[in-house]
Order: structure tokens, then sequence, then C-alpha cells
């Protein structure tokens, strides 16, 4: 069942009106006054699903359909290849195969990242390469992590360094704990953002506190520090954060650059308002953070910026995350994304799909905010 015909109206003119605004008034919300980024990562980005068929082969139909959908959406791009995109159950082949199906269907104004990322340095640098050439415009490169005691912040910067290097698109560094149990540390973020092919990252830990801290210390660089889930936007913004990659942005598209709008606009009441209703859908289909999250972070979320700033020791509310993580998943952003009319399909094994009675706790939990 799709968004209501009065949801949708009442969005429309704002959405249309963030679509085709120009990069300047697109400025990320952690570029310092004065100050264009190289390239502006301002705005919502979705990290796509994989589309597999009843067989577990990759569905390149589905995924153009889905991706025709999109397209009238104002998204600021789009993320291939990331954690809900089933990234590490792919062959090399079809990454490049679903970053090139990707590329032929988004329009030239809307940016591509693609996840890169290997347990290697010299893999990662491969892939990268590849990826250039499939028509990324942005490398998302994640923590190796196998052999997480040796990720050193000395490990760590030299394997990014070397990939910088060699890349020939830009870099964003992922950090994403709840996937490879390491928190990429704050000194190598710090003196990544100096590098000039690295510039940005993606956060998915969830600590305002960090992220805020991030913005501060690499305000006089040419780095932006996206948001890695819907639950904790409007606090990132708060602390400068410049866009989002969301999972929920798979479901509910139009909602989130809603968001967005509104926090750029200073709008922080309704921009609350209507982050009050993601929240709890979000942590039903996001792939999130297993570490225990502060509850008090709620009053983050729920003050104008200046109050969420006071705020600024609590993490943001994320309430039922750990049970999420383990309960829903990518199935059930994948069962989330047929109810609104995309193809969602299964995940390749080992991932199971959800059972009957988790299927309807999902229903419920988007019925109950108004989104069913």
């Amino acid at each position: 069942m799709a968004l209501s015909t009065r949801l949708i109206s009442s969005l429309r003119p704002a959405l249309a009106a963030l679509r085709w605004a120009t990069p300047g008034q697109r400025r990320g919300l952690s570029t310092p006054q004065g100050s264009e980024p190289s390239l502006n990562l301002g705005g919502i980005f979705p990290p796509l699903t994989t589309p597999f068929s009843p067989t577990q082969e990759v569905d390149y139909a589905q995924l153009e359909e889905n991706l025709r959908r999109y397209a009238s959406v104002p998204f600021r791009g789009l993320v291939a290849l990331g954690s809900n995109g089933e990234y590490p159950y792919l062959t090399s082949q079809e990454r490049v195969e679903v970053v090139s199906c990707v590329r032929r269907a988004l329009p030239r104004d809307r940016l591509l990242l693609a996840g890169s990322g290997c347990e290697s340095t010299q893999a990662t640098v491969e892939l990268t390469v590849s990826m250039a050439e499939a028509g990324a415009d942005v490398a998302l490169v994640v923590t190796p992590c196998y052999y997480r005691g040796a990720m050193t912040t000395a490990a760590l910067v030299h394997h990014y360094t070397e990939v910088g290097d060699a890349s020939p698109i830009p870099v964003v560094l992922y950090s994403v704990p709840a996937n490879t149990g390491l928190d990429l540390p704050m000194e190598a973020v710090v003196t990544l953002a100096q590098h000039p092919n690295i510039i940005g990252i993606k956060d998915s830990g969830g600590d305002i506190t960090r992220m805020g801290l991030m913005v501060h210390k690499t305000r006089q660089e040419d780095f932006q520090v996206l948001a890695g889930s819907a639950s904790f936007l409007l606090a990132s913004y708060a602390v400068g954060a410049s866009g989002g990659v969301c999972a929920l942005a798979n479901v509910l598209g139009d909602p989130l650059c809603q968001l967005d709008h509104l926090c750029r606009k200073g709008q922080w009441q309704e921009a609350r308002d209507l982050q009050h209703r993601l929240i709890e859908p979000n942590t039903a289909p996001h792939m999130g953070r297993t570490g225990v999250m502060a509850s008090k972070g709620a009053g983050a979320a729920q003050q104008n910026p200046e109050n969420m700033l006071a705020h600024g020791s609590q993490k943001a509310s994320m309430p039922s995350l750990p049970q999420v993580t383990r309960r829903f998943g990518i199935p059930g952003l994948k069962k989330a994304m047929e109810w609104f009319g995309y193809y969602g399909g299964p995940c390749r094994a080992p991932l199971a799909p959800l059972s009957p009675a988790q299927v309807e706790e999902l229903r419920s939990i988007f019925s109950a905010n108004g989104w069913l």
C-alpha cells in the first residue's frame, strides 16, 4: 500500500524545489560558510538493495524498475553495493554489473556512490578502479575488519591513503561498526580528511557526539559527514552533517527528502514532527548498530539545534536497534519495499526471510506511524 495521495500532494512543491536546487542552494550543513565542497554530498542517498530472483540470481530487470521509480524522488544520488545491497554476497563480476546497470539508469545530475571496500588494500584499489570504469562518481570504502585487532589507526590511515592516492574518483570513508565491529578512529578520520581525494565519511554508528566532533575537527578541510541512518538524521544535521545515506529512503524516499529540506530551511519544529514518525519504521528495516545505545538521546531529536548541541554527550535515540539487527535487517527492508510498490524479493542465502509473525509486526510498525 502506497503513501496516501494527500501526503504526497502536500510534499510535492517542496520536493520539486529541492530536486532542482543548485549546488550552492544544497550546501552541506557541515560546510563552512563561504566555502563550497569540491563535490557536494548534501542530500539524501538511498543505499540500494540488490534484487534477486527466486533462484537467487541478480535480477537486473527488477533493479531497473526500482530505479525508474526512484527517478521521481529528489535524491541527491544513490548508493550501490552498500551493506543493504548484500555486497559481501556478490561476486566481483556481479558488483561491477550492478554498478553499470545503476549508472545507465541514473540521470547524470544524480551522484552514484559505489561500495568498493575489500579486506586487502590491493583488492580495494583494484575494485575501486573497476567501480570508476563502471560509472561510479564516488567510491564508498568500508573499513577492513577481518583482522580487526591489527586495524590500528596507523594501519587504517595507510590503507585509506593508498586507496585515495590510486583512486580515479573521490573516496568516502565508511564506518559501520554493526557489521565490522570496528569504529574508524577519530584520529584516523581527521588525518584522512586532509587527503585531497578523500571527501567525506558515512558514519553509521549513531553516536551524535562523535559525528559533531568529526564535523568540528574537519571543518577546515574539503570533507563532509554523512549520517548513516534515518533514525538520527535530524540530530546529525543539527551538529553539521551534510546529508544522509538512509536505508529507509528505499521505502519512504519522499518524506526523507522533505526532512532534509526542512532542516536546510531551518524549520526545526516541522522537521522534528516528521523525524518522530520516521524513527520507529526506520528501526524495523534498518541494518544498524548492535552496540548499546543510550536511550536518553531521544532528547537530542526532540529539540531545536541549540538544545540538541546541549545534549551532545548523548547518543541518538534508536530504541529497538539491537532487536532489529537480529530480527529484521535486510529481509525486513525488502519486505517493506514491497508494500510501497518496489521490488524487494528474497535475500541471498544465508540471509533468511521473515517469519509470518515478524512480517505482521513490521507492518504494524509502519501502520502505527501513518505510513500504511
